[in-house]
C-alpha cells in the first residue's frame, strides 16, 4: 500500500494530508491533550442512570465520558477500563463529553494522529513540511466558514445538532446545485466533517431534477462510509457519518484564538533565514501561546524567540521572521 498521508507533528498540534495527484484532497487536525478516540484508560464510574447501561466516568486526567454498554454490576466508584470511541466536542456555551465504552484490551494512550490514521489501514508518513502546499486554504476556508466554488459559495455552521451547509450564488438553482456537488464533496474531506451533515441545496421543483443532485452527490461521496436521504422538496439533504473526532471547521470555529496562536506557530517553524525569531501578533493572540510551545518553538529552531504585538492584525493574520540579535 503506498503513503498517501502525510503527517507534520506541529507544536500544539498534529497536522495530515491525504495527497492524490499532487493536490490535497482529505486533512485532518489533532490537538492534543484530551480524550480521542482509540484510548484505552481504567476510570472511575462516577454517575450511572438507574435502569440504563450509560452512565459517566472520570479519567485520571479528570476529563468525563459518557459510557455505553456498562455491564449489570458496574456500580458507581468503580474502576472500568475503558476505550474512547468519540474524542468531546466543545459547542457555543456548552461542551459534549467523549464517548467511551468497557473492553478488555491492553492500556494504549491516547493515539498519535499517525497512529489513528493506521489504525484506519491508511498508511502515513511524519514529515517536517508537507510535500505540497496548501494548509493555509485549508485553514482559511475553516476559519472564514465559506468555501468558493465556480458560480457560487458554500456557508458552513457547525451547530450543535448538526454540521449546515447553505449554497448561494447566481446561477439557475438546478445549475447552481449540480455546481455546488464536486465542492460539497471535497469541503467534507478537506475539513474533516462527519456526524450530521444538513446540505441546504437551491429548491429545486422538478423531480427529475431532485434525481440528478442525488445521482451527482452519490458518485461525488462514493468511497465515504456515510448515509444518505434523498433530496426532499425543500432541497435538503442530509448525510450521517461516523464521527470519532471535531472536524477542523468544529474546532477553528470554536476556539479561532487558539488555532491562530498554532497557525502562527507553524509559520515559525518554516523561517528559513538565520537570526532571532520574532513573532508578530495581535495582542489578544498573546495569551494563547503557552509558555512551553514557546519553550519548543526555542528548542526546535536553536534560537530566540521575541514576541511583538500589532493591535492592528487580524487575529490569524500573525507573521514571523528572522531578526538580527
Amino acid at each position: 500500500m503506498s503513503i498517501d498521508w502525510f503527517v507534520e507533528e506541529g507544536i500544539g498540534e498534529q497536522r495530515a494530508i491525504r495527497v492524490e495527484n499532487g493536490r490535497i484532497t482529505a486533512a485532518r487536525l489533532y490537538w492534543p491533550g484530551s480524550l480521542a478516540a482509540g484510548q484505552i484508560e481504567d476510570a472511575q464510574l462516577i454517575a450511572r442512570h438507574v435502569g440504563s447501561s450509560r452512565g459517566t466516568a472520570r479519567f485520571t486526567s479528570g476529563e468525563d465520558a459518557l459510557v455505553s454498554s456498562l455491564p449489570r454490576n458496574a456500580s458507581e466508584g468503580a474502576m472500568l477500563r475503558l476505550a474512547v470511541s468519540r474524542a468531546g466536542l466543545a459547542e457555543r456555551g456548552r461542551s459534549k463529553l467523549a464517548q467511551a465504552r468497557p473492553t478488555d484490551a491492553p492500556l494504549r494512550a491516547a493515539p498519535s494522529l499517525a497512529e489513528a490514521i493506521g489504525d484506519s489501514g491508511a498508511r502515513a508518513k511524519v514529515v517536517r513540511t508537507f510535500p505540497v502546499p496548501g494548509w493555509d486554504e485549508i485553514m482559511a476556508d475553516a476559519l472564514s466558514g465559506s468555501v468558493a466554488f465556480n458560480g457560487g459559495t458554500l456557508y458552513l455552521s457547525p451547530t450543535p445538532a448538526m454540521t449546515l451547509i447553505d449554497i448561494d450564488g447566481s446561477l439557475p438553482p438546478r445549475e447552481l446545485a449540480l455546481a455546488a456537488v464536486p465542492a460539497i464533496a471535497d469541503t467534507i474531506a478537506r475539513l474533516d466533517i462527519a456526524g450530521s451533515i444538513g446540505i441546504d441545496f437551491p429548491t429545486l421543483d422538478r423531480k427529475e431534477g431532485r434525481r440528478a443532485v442525488d445521482t451527482e452527490l452519490a458518485a461525488g461521496l462514493g468511497g465515504w462510509a456515510h448515509e444518505r436521504t434523498a433530496m426532499n422538496g425543500f432541497g435538503f439533504v442530509q448525510l450521517v457519518a461516523r464521527m470519532e473526532r471535531p472536524s477542523i471547521l468544529h474546532l477553528l470555529t470554536h476556539n479561532r484564538a487558539g488555532a491562530a496562536a498554532r497557525l502562527l506557530l507553524r509559520r515559525a517553524e518554516q523561517v528559513q533565514d538565520p537570526g532571532v525569531l520574532l513573532l508578530t501578533c495581535h495582542p489578544a493572540l498573546r495569551a494563547h501561546l503557552r509558555t512551553e510551545w514557546l519553550d519548543e518553538l526555542t528548542r526546535r529552531s536553536g534560537r530566540d524567540v521575541r514576541i511583538e504585538e500589532n493591535p492592528a492584525l487580524a487575529l490569524e493574520a500573525g507573521f514571523a521572521q528572522a531578526i538580527a540579535a
